[in-house]
This record gives structure tokens, C-alpha cells and sequence, in this order.
């Protein structure tokens, strides 16, 4: 894996040990406590060499939520310690790939901001002829929300459909997927509930044309608390509600150019990759997107430690200031 940030001399850490420049870290560069436990399982040999690039939106919501720095890098070290043949190109704080840091991939994941700032909107053209070459795609939480117009189509043509506003929500709650359909992506993944900000009544492809729901649930009378607005409410999402439909919260879609598309509505909450099965559903999608054959048991990974999710997050613990101050009074009082 390797790393690109700005141009500008920004340092941070890989998995909280390797300090990270401007530039590129390559697998060789981390050391070896830094490699999650699932390296130890044994490496899936892929037949065919595979590239993913992940793109990762600027900061955004503070202290673990909208993680797109460490929640890219995160992926891209558990996806390569499981396969031996896949390279994780990731870039970092809102930085496009050049040209040529897309030849050869496989797919691309987008994890960002959304609406009007997403990052793939000054990129449409650009990004379009990927997709027509059969190159997957995986949008992630903000990352499925964009504009009307030219946008909205292409995202409906690359992963199946989108958030929009005034039609789509965005209310934090306990989803229950209690059902899994049968698709590579839910290989190995077991029924399970998870707390976020799950956005729902997302507009998809008219009659679900090539859409293949992976994670639905009802969602709750308490989701419909808000008032109307851009995304909280409307009368269309207000009936659904009531009638108690099924909301589709990701969802698989084969291209007619031959790619794969994949988006998911979940990741406000960067915690919610210690839950496994919600992590292996992201980390089998990615993999599928890019045409990887699933393991029947899916992509098992370890859970990731407290330490290795606090890694690489764009903003300051809670407290961790405060702590510092006190620490500093201590040694100038001793």
C-alpha cells in the first residue's frame, strides 16, 4: 500500500506508528506492529494481479465520525493482508489521483463529503470514462449524496443511486438486518444491528433496473421526528415509513459496461468497524467491486484494536489536550 497526501508538508501516522508525509509509504515502510492481526491468517493468492485506489474526502465532523483519512487507510491494509496480489493505492485530505495513478485499477472507492463539494463532481468526465471501461466503484456513506443534474445521473449509472435531498434522509438509528440475500458481498456475514447514520429512501435506478439490495431494514416511527427539510423529512419518505417498507441502506449493481457498482449508507460512525460482520459486508463489497472472487466465508479480518481505529483520525481525542496541558504543569512544578 502507499499513501499520497497534498503537495503541502502535512505529517501524520500510519496506524498511529509511522510518521507519513507528503509522498508515497509503501507496505515495506510499516513496521511490523503495525500490521493488523489479521496478517496472520494465511494470504488468499489471487490468479490475477488487483488494484483498488480509495479517495478520501477532506475532514469533516470531527473525532470519529466521517473518518475518510483512517477509515481508507484502515480498509487498505486489512483488504492487502488478506490477498496476496492486491495493491491499496490511497489518497488522503481531499487530493485526486493523477492520470496515471488510476492505470490498472480495478475499482475505486470513494469515501468524502457529499452534495455540492463532493469530490468526484469537478471529476465527472474524467471519472465516467473509468466506469466505461469497466472499472468498479464503491461510494461510502457522504459519499452517495450529490446534486441533481448531470451528477446524479452519472451516479446512477456507476453505482445504482444516490441521496437526494428533499427525497432521501439522514437519521441516526439502530438498523436490523435480520435477512441477507444471497450475493458474494454477504458471503460469511451474519444477521446483525448496528447504530448510525444510516441514510434511507434513496433514489435508485427506475424499477431497481440491475440493483441488487444488500442490507435492508425497517426503519423506525423515531426516524421521522425531525421536521420537514433537505435531509430530514417529506411527505414520500414519511409514507414509506409508516407503511414500515423495507429500506434499502446498500445495494450491488452490474454495469452495463461490464463494472461493478457498490454503495453503502453506514460509516457516520468510524466505531462501527469493530463490529465484524458489519466490516467483512464494506471489506466484500470493496473486493467484489473489483471482481476479486469472495471466500465463501467472506473477508475475515480481525477486529481492529481501540488503538488501530484511533489511528490516523482527523481530529484530537476528546480530552487529549486538557491531558497534555496537565502533564506540561507537572514537569514545569517538579
Amino acid at each position: 500500500m502507499f499513501v499520497r497526501t497534498s503537495s503541502l508538508a502535512v505529517c501524520f501516522t500510519v496506524l498511529g506508528l509511522v510518521p507519513v508525509c507528503s509522498g508515497r509509504v509503501h507496505a515495506q515502510d510499516v513496521v511490523e506492529e503495525t500490521k493488523p492481526a489479521s496478517a496472520k491468517l494465511q494470504k488468499i493468492k489471487l490468479s490475477t494481479k488487483k488494484k483498488i485506489v480509495l479517495i478520501s474526502g477532506r475532514r469533516s465532523h470531527g473525532y470519529g465520525s466521517h473518518e475518510f483519512n483512517a477509515g481508507n487507510l484502515l480498509m487498505a491494509k486489512l483488504l492487502e493482508s488478506r490477498f496476496d496480489g492486491l495493491e491499496a493505492k490511497v489518497f488522503l485530505k481531499g487530493v485526486w489521483p493523477k492520470p496515471e495513478d488510476f492505470e490498472g485499477a480495478d475499482s475505486v472507492v470513494i469515501f468524502c463529503n457529499g452534495g455540492g463539494g463532493h469530490i468526484v463532481n469537478k471529476h465527472l468526465d474524467e471519472f465516467d470514462k473509468l466506469m466505461k471501461k469497466g472499472v468498479g466503484a464503491a461510494f461510502l456513506h457522504y459519499g452517495v449524496e450529490t446534486v441533481k443534474g448531470r451528477p446524479s445521473e452519472m451516479f446512477i449509472e456507476w453505482i445504482g443511486g444516490h441521496f437526494e435531498r428533499f427525497w432521501s434522509v439522514n437519521p441516526h438509528w439502530d438498523a436490523k438486518f435480520t435477512v441477507m440475500p444471497k450475493h458474494p458481498i454477504t458471503r460469511g456475514v451474519k444477521p446483525f444491528m448496528a447504530n448510525d447514520e444510516w441514510y434511507f429512501h434513496m433514489r435508485f435506478r427506475p424499477k431497481m433496473e440491475g440493483v441488487t439490495p444488500i442490507l435492508s431494514a425497517v426503519a423506525p416511527p423515531s426516524t421521522m421526528k425531525r421536521k420537514d427539510g433537505a435531509h430530514s423529512g417529506n411527505p414520500a419518505v414519511r409514507k414509506a415509513v409508516k407503511e414500515r417498507i423495507p429500506q434499502h441502506l446498500a445495494w450491488a449493481v452490474n454495469r452495463r459496461d461490464g463494472g461493478r457498482g457498490f454503495g453503502f449508507t453506514g460509516l457516520h460512525r468510524h466505531w462501527n468497524f469493530m463490529d465484524d460482520n458489519f466490516r467483512k459486508t464494506v471489506l466484500n463489497a470493496i473486493a467484489w467491486t473489483a471482481k476479486i472472487e469472495i471466500p465463501k466465508d467472506g473477508i475475515v479480518t480481525a477486529t481492529p484494536t481501540q488503538a488501530e481505529l484511533e489511528a490516523n483520525q482527523d481530529y484530537a481525542k476528546p480530552g487529549a489536550k486538557k491531558n497534555r496541558k496537565k502533564k506540561n504543569k507537572k514537569k514545569q512544578g517538579s
